[in-house]
Parts: structure tokens; C-alpha cells; sequence
């Protein structure tokens, strides 16, 4: 961005040259792990231990003053990302990077998170618990704005520090739906290839379920469903990818009963796969009160953790996927563009006006209109193109929103039921809930709001006027949500895969392919006898049978008549290939050269260049490919552009192979030996502030190599572009693990570190193990935890 290359340079330089200045610059600006503190408003001291990776673990008499010792520490190591998260749903990011945001300001403004929030706050119980412990971490955070120091980023963008409200928490909660909602390009994007080149295109992208692939089973003892119907799956793309926010993703969970582990308890697993920034998302957090035992993982701003455990019960979440966005198209009317056929009479558009602040500019204002559908996106959001207005239907906006009310009750449940009741609250994103206890028990559930669709509805086009499904929607009992509870074959798991039948059919989504499923299954079956360490290595597999059966596909159309040594050695290492992707692999880097060019050759002459840039971003790209290998009379095969000839699938397979050597080749020369996996695949933690080149090295973590690839378990992720080097975007925010048989020993990382104070020594002192693949513990034992801590008091104010 260019504006945030001018942030502050000057500032910057002063600091630099001023030695002693920045000596104490930085002595005023280093986080605070021990001595002691006054907060107002508490009953009775605190006592906060911070361990040797800067895990705070809070030791308070009272629930609401051990969440206001949160709200100051929380604040004091992440208030940057804090104010980052809030302001993105109000559009208010313009007003900290100029105008080169103004685009994302728009679009979040559109859809309607800060007004749902408004309406949602003026509802809320203010005397209910959960309101009660959210407004005591406020207050600690608003404490940590008075008097704390000013991190500095604030410096450098010019940003005055403000008090925190209730409505940030809900902003930075729709904030999060919205990342989880996929449908923003992926049906304009479907709409245009069926408009153009007809519904034979559509076929075979793989927007539909097959029977063939790795779903996730339910399993609810009163009921029996069907299997029928169809499914869609569809894409993330980063609107706000140049902020290094962190988007949320894909993940991976498994818990496994007492009968498939060694010592008869329950193992949960959970990794969230959430795009890299610095500092990363999470924030973790040890809670012990008379009343309240929480090991909890907090996103920035949110009181509540998203992921947590005590010594009786673990839970997590990975992401649902399920479609809960719906586009219209709008009939207007002939001589008046300001009215729309509604009901079989004409009605006139709402007008929304809004005004956004610009950094060192003139506040922009600017207006959409709102059919009864919802905001008319066509000008707003760039996917969205053409003269027909298209109207974007969002659940989160619809329903009543108590999200919030439901991450207190799951903080707070003590057992399989109390947390059970908990979850119809969850209306939007769509979740995956894990479950696992003390007492034996797992489980997963699907929460969402979920609808009846009929089965001649395609959820993944935009609908034509009069058509598709009514705004009205007919709501499903949260009974008919999927689920598993102890079943049968004593685990369950979730990878953002398929689920079976949803009251009989197959719920319209945006899953990811079933490689991460399928491989997990693979190695959950067999086995009866797990522990933590074989749980610790499986989290970490980097290995793909999908991806090996595709290139053995590709292999075998191969004509070897005319190729030259190195490619024929390069098909001969590929054969010998198990799927791994580690840091010497030279098959890994061989079969992702080679799947690039495939998918070029293959849609982008139909496509065109742009197009096949927000494909290259969809969930169903990644489908596609391996079902691609082995269809021979796939229409996308022909190229458009050569119509005197007719390609085939064995000569695009062929023509990319000898692109992909050719490349590898000119880039690293002809030893193969050279081709190594860690050479093309790095990581990197992005800071908005590291886009600027002198201040990358210091707010940036990385960049490392990485192992690991697209959906395997390891879910190192990348976009795929031309240059064939593929720069990890999203991946584990932690691999947790929880052993109800030494539940005071669970393991744990974070790719960069607790702090995202660049000054503080836990800004990025994880990364070279999470690198690796290493853990650290979660302390929960009272007396190594004081040993091994450092201690920060907090003291009544007098």
C-alpha cells in the first residue's frame, strides 16, 4: 500500500539516529511481566504469572476481576491488533492507511456489520453474566489505554488511542463471520462462466459433492437421515489480504474416545488454520477463580475464548462452510433505475449513506442502495460487474446475534449437557464445535443457522429475479444440524469437509477437498492404541495421497518416446514419490511445478486473466484437480482460442510437464538435486507496518523455509500464481493438544509468539519451534506454574 510506505519514515529515522532517544524509546515501551500495578474497580488483588513463553495465568478471588487483569494484559501485548479488528467492520481503516483503503472500507460498510451491531447492543442484557464479565475486561482494557504505553504502531501512523466499547466486541465478531463467509466471488465468478460458455463448463469444476469422497459421518443415535441431494464448494478471498489481518481459513480436529487411545482417555486435537500475520491471532490465557478454570485461546478484543480447556472438558472449532450468502439479481424498472420489482409492484431502492475519515485526505462520502434482498453490491465490490444490481442476502445480519452469549455459556459449561445447550446460539459463521471430556465423552457439531433448500436450487449462481430461494427462508430445527456424540467407530473429526446428509440432503457449502479428511481417516482407523506423541507427529504430516494418485495419473499420459534425461529422471523420481512434502523433497517441488501449469493450460484460455485469477483463489480450484486427472472428455480440455484443433487432456498434461521441467531447469539449472522443496515454499508473518521495505525486518517475522503444502494436515497454504514460487498465506494459529490422561500436560504452539509488542522478547521467541514442528506446554499445575513465572501484581486502586 502505497500510503503506508510513507507512515512515519521521518519519525523512523529520528529514532534510528538518536541512539540514546531510542534507548529510551524502546525502555518506555517494553511490556511489563512482573513488579506491581493498581486497577481500579477491583475487589481484591490479582496475581498474574507469567511463564516462560509470556502466557499470562491469572490468579483472582472474583470472575470479574480475573477478566479485567485480561482486558490490561491483553491490551498491553496486542492493543495494535485490537484496534486493527474493531475498526474493519465500522470502515474505519482508511482513517489509519489513507486512501488506498477505501475500497475495503466500502465493502465492509456495505454489508451492514456496524449497523446489525448497533441494533444487536441496544438489545443485550446489560445485567447478565456474560455482559457483566465482557464490561469488566473493557474496563481493564480502557485502563491499559490511559495509562499503559502507546505501542508504536500509533506512533508511526499518527493514531491517538480511544477507550473500547461493547460495540467493538460484536464488530470484531462480525469481523469474523465475514471471514468465514465464502461467497463473495465464487458465484459472480460461477454466474459468468455459465453465461458465457454454458452450463457444460460448469460440470465439471467440481462445484458439486461426490459420493466417492471423504465425508464426515454423523451420528445421532435418535435419528437416521438419507444421503441425498447436492453440495457446492466455493472460495476464500483475502479483501483485506494487503493488512496483514489474520482471515480465517480452514482447520483441522480430531478427538479420540477412551477406546482408541493407550490410557483409555480422551485425546482432543485442534490446529485453526487462519492466514499468517504478526502478530498472529491468538492471545493465550490461563483463568483460575473459585467459580472459573479456563486455558483459553482469545481473539483480539473478545473477552470470551474461542478455544479453551479445563481439567473436565476441551473444545475447539474448525469451519463449517456451509452457505450462508445468497445474490439476487434485481429487476429495475424500465425509465425509473431508482425502483425495483418486489411482490409484483415496484418499489423504490433504500439509499445508505455513509461518510469514511482519510488519512491526510478529505473524508470521502458515499452511498448504495438496499433492495429488500440486502445492499445492491455492483461498484462496491469488484468481483461484482455488469449493469444488472446484484443483492447479497447474508444470514448474520438477519438473525438475532448471540454469539456472544454463546462463547460465555461454552467458557462456562462443566459438562457434555451444559455445553450442548449452548450451541443453537451460534447463528452465524458456521462452525464445526469439538468436544472432548474427562468423562470420556466426544463430539462434533455443525452450528449454524440452517435453511430447507430444494434440491433444484443452485445456491452457487445468482439468482434471476423471481427465482431461487425466498428471503423468508424456511429455518431448520438446530436438531437437523449434523453431528457425531460417541459414536460408534470412537472419534470424530473435522476438516472442513463434506458433511453427510442434513435433514436428507446434502447442505449447499463451501467445503475444501477431502484430502485432509481422507488422510485423516487413513490414520485414525487403523490405530487403537494413541498417545500424546503419536498425536504430536500426526499433527505435523505432511503427507498427501491425493496428490499422489494425481501424479500418477499425469504420469501415465505421459509419451516418453522423446524426452530428454533430466525429464525422464524427473517422472522417475516422481514415481518413487509417497506424497511428503518435507524441506529436501525435489518430487514436491516437481508436482506442484507441474500442477500449475496444468490448471493454466487448462482453464485459463476460456477464462481469461482475470478470471483465472480469483479461480486460482476458490476452494473448488482445489478441488478440481484431482478429478480432473482422470476425465479424459472434460470440455475445459479444448482450448477456445485454437479452434481450427481440438487439445486433449494427454497433450495439456504433456505441454506442462516440459513447461514445469523447462522452468526448473532455467531457474536452478540442470541438477535435479537443486529442486528442493524448501528453495519455493517459504513463510512469513506479515505487520501492516513490514510493508514498508526499512521497517520489514523489524516488524515482520521471516521469511523461513516451510514445509508442508496445500491440504495436507500441516496446511501450509499458498495462492498459486505464475512465478512458481508459492509464499504460505494461511496455516496452523496453533496445534493444541489435550490428554484428559495428564490433562495438566497438554502441548501447544504459536507461529510467532504471545506478544505483538516487537520490543517484548515473546514477539517471536516460538517461531523457530513451531518451525520445526515443536510444542510447548500449557501449564495448568498451580505450583510448577508459580516456580517457573515470572509475578505481576495487580492491586485495588485506594
Amino acid at each position: 500500500m502505497k500510503t503506508v510506505k510513507k507512515i512515519g519514515l521521518a519519525l523512523l529515522l529520528v529514532l534510528v539516529v538518536a541512539a540514546v532517544g531510542l534507548g529510551v524509546f524502546v525502555g518506555a515501551h517494553t511490556t511489563d511481566y512482573s513488579g506491581e500495578k493498581t486497577l481500579s474497580s477491583l475487589a481484591a488483588p490479582v496475581e498474574v504469572y507469567h511463564d516462560a513463553y509470556g502466557i499470562p495465568h491469572i490468579y483472582a478471588q472474583e470472575e470479574a476481576d480475573a477478566f479485567r487483569a485480561l482486558g490490561y494484559l491483553h491490551a498491553q501485548e496486542r492493543l495494535w491488533q485490537m484496534e486493527l479488528l474493531r475498526r474493519i467492520a465500522t470502515g474505519r481503516l482508511s482513517e489509519v492507511f489513507g486512501p488506498d483503503l477505501l475500497e475495503t472500507d466500502k465493502f465492509m460498510l456495505t454489508l451492514g456489520i456496524d449497523d446489525a451491531t448497533v441494533a444487536t447492543v441496544a438489545r443485550v442484557d446489560r445485567n447478565s453474566p456474560g455482559v457483566r464479565l465482557t464490561e469488566a475486561y473493557l474496563d481493564g482494557v480502557n485502563q491499559f489505554v490511559a495509562v499503559g504505553y502507546t505501542p508504536v504502531e500509533y506512533h508511526l501512523t499518527g493514531l491517538e488511542k480511544t477507550p473500547f466499547a461493547l460495540k467493538d466486541v460484536y464488530n470484531t465478531l462480525g469481523y469474523m463471520a465475514f471471514s468465514f463467509a465464502m461467497a463473495h466471488k465464487t458465484d459472480p465468478l460461477l454466474t459468468q462462466i455459465k453465461e458465457e460458455w454454458g452450463a457444460d463448463y460448469l460440470k465439471d469444476l467440481e462445484t458439486h459433492s461426490s459420493e466417492d469422497l471423504e465425508w464426515i459421518k454423523t451420528h445421532d443415535p435418535a435419528k437416521a437421515r438419507d444421503t441425498l441431494g447436492n453440495s457446492v464448494a466455493g472460495l476464500v478471498h483475502k479483501a483485506l489480504g494487503p493488512l496483514g489481518i489474520p482471515l480465517f481459513e480452514g482447520s483441522n480436529s480430531w478427538v479420540l474416545a477412551p477406546e482408541k487411545t493407550k490410557n483409555g482417555k480422551v485425546i482432543f486435537t485442534n490446529d485453526p488454520h487462519i492466514g499468517f500475520a504478526q502478530p498472529s491471532v491468538w492471545f493465550e490465557a490461563h483463568l483460575e477463580t473459585p467459580t472459573y478454570h479456563k486455558y483459553g485461546y482469545h481473539l483480539g478484543g473478545i473477552p470470551f475464548p474461542l478455544l479453551g480447556h479445563s481439567r473436565q472438558l476441551a473444545y475447539g472449532m474448525t469451519m463449517f462452510q456451509n452457505d450462508d450468502v445468497n445474490f439476487y439479481y434485481e429487476d429495475v424498472h424500465p425509465q425509473d433505475t431508482n425502483k425495483y420489482r418486489w411482490g409484483g409492484a415496484w418499489k423504490t431502492f433504500e439509499t445508505v449513506s455513509k461518510t469514511i475519515a482519510v488519512k491526510d485526505g478529505e473524508d470521502v462520502a458515499f452511498s448504495y442502495k438496499k433492495s429488500e434482498h440486502g445492499p445492491i453490491l455492483n461498484g462496491i465490490a469488484r468481483q461484482v460487474t455488469g449493469e444488472r444490481p446484484v443483492a447479497m442476502s447474508w444470514v448474520y445480519t438477519q438473525k438475532e446475534n448471540q454469539v456472544m452469549d454463546a462463547l460465555y455459556e461454552l467458557s462456562h459449561a462443566q459438562d457434555l449437557s451444559s455445553f450442548q445447550k449452548a450451541l443453537p446460539k451460534v447463528h452465524a459463521p458456521g462452525l464445526n464445535i469439538m468436544y472432548g471430556d474427562a468423562e470420556g465423552n466426544v463430539g462434533w457439531f455443525a452450528t449454524a443457522a440452517l435453511y430447507r433448500i430444494p434440491d433444484s436450487v443452485n445456491t452457487k449462481l445468482v439468482f434471476e429475479p423471481g427465482q431461487g430461494l425466498p428471503l423468508q427462508k424456511d429455518w431448520l430445527p438446530f436438531s437437523a444440524n449434523p453431528k457425531a456424540v460417541n459414536p460408534p467407530w470412537h472419534y470424530v473429526y473435522s476438516a472442513n469437509n463434506q458433511p453427510d446428509s442434513i435433514a436428507g440432503m446434502l447442505y449447499p457449502g463451501y467445503y475444501l477437498p477431502e484430502n485432509r479428511g481422507r488422510r485423516i481417516v487413513e490414520l485414525l482407523e487403523p490405530k487403537n492404541n494413541w498417545d500424546l506423541e503419536a498425536t504430536k507427529t500426526m499433527l505435523t504430516d505432511v503427507s498427501s495421497s491425493v496428490n499422489r494418485e494425481v501424479a500418477t495419473n499425469f504420469s501415465k499420459l505421459m509419451d516418453v518416446a522423446d524426452l530428454t534425461e533430466n525429464q525422464l529422471l524427473s517422472l522417475d523420481t516422481l514415481a518413487l514419490w509417497d506424497g511428503n512434502y518435507p524441506l529436501g523433497s525435489v518430487a514436491a517441488t516437481l508436482f506442484t511445478r507441474w500442477e500449475y501449469r496444468v490448471l493454466e493450460n487448462t482453464f485459463a484460455d476460456e477464462m481469461g486473466k482475470t478470471k483465472f485469477e480469483q479461480f486460482l483463489g476458490t476452494h473448488f480450484q482445489k478441488r478440481v484437480i484431482a478429478p480432473m486427472s482422470g476425465k479424459p472428455e472434460s470440455v475445459w480440455w479444448d482450448n477456445s482460442n485454437t479452434p481450427d484443433s481440438v487439445e486433449t487432456q494427454k497433450g495439456i498434461v504433456q505441454t506442462s510437464f516440459l513447461e514445469a521441467i523447462a522452468s526448473l531447469e532455467q531457474e536452478f539449472g540442470p541438477d535435479l538435486a537443486q529442486w528442493t522443496w524448501d528453495k519455493v515454499h517459504t513463510l512469513e508473518h506479515p505487520h501492516p507496518i513490514g510493508q514498508v521495505a526499512a521497517l520489514r525486518g523489524f516488524f515482520n517475522v521471516g521469511p523461513f523455509p516451510i514445509h508442508g503444502t496445500r491440504e495436507v494436515i500441516n496446511n501450509m497454504a499458498f495462492n498459486f500464481d505464475g512465478t512458481g514460487h508459492y509464499k504460505t498465506s494461511s496455516g496452523p494459529s496453533t496445534r493444541r493438544i489435550v490428554d484428559f490422561s495428564d490433562v495438566e500436560n497438554g502441548y501447544s504452539i504459536l507461529p510467532t509468539g504471545q506478544s505483538g509488542n516487537p520490543f517484548s522478547k515473546h514477539y517471536k521467541d516460538q517461531a523457530a519451534l513451531y518451525n520445526a514442528g515443536g510444542y510447548r506446554k500449557m501449564m495448568m499445575n498451580e505450583a510448577e506454574i508459580k516456580n517457573a513465572s515470572e509475578l505481576l501484581i495487580f492491586k485495588p486502586k485506594e
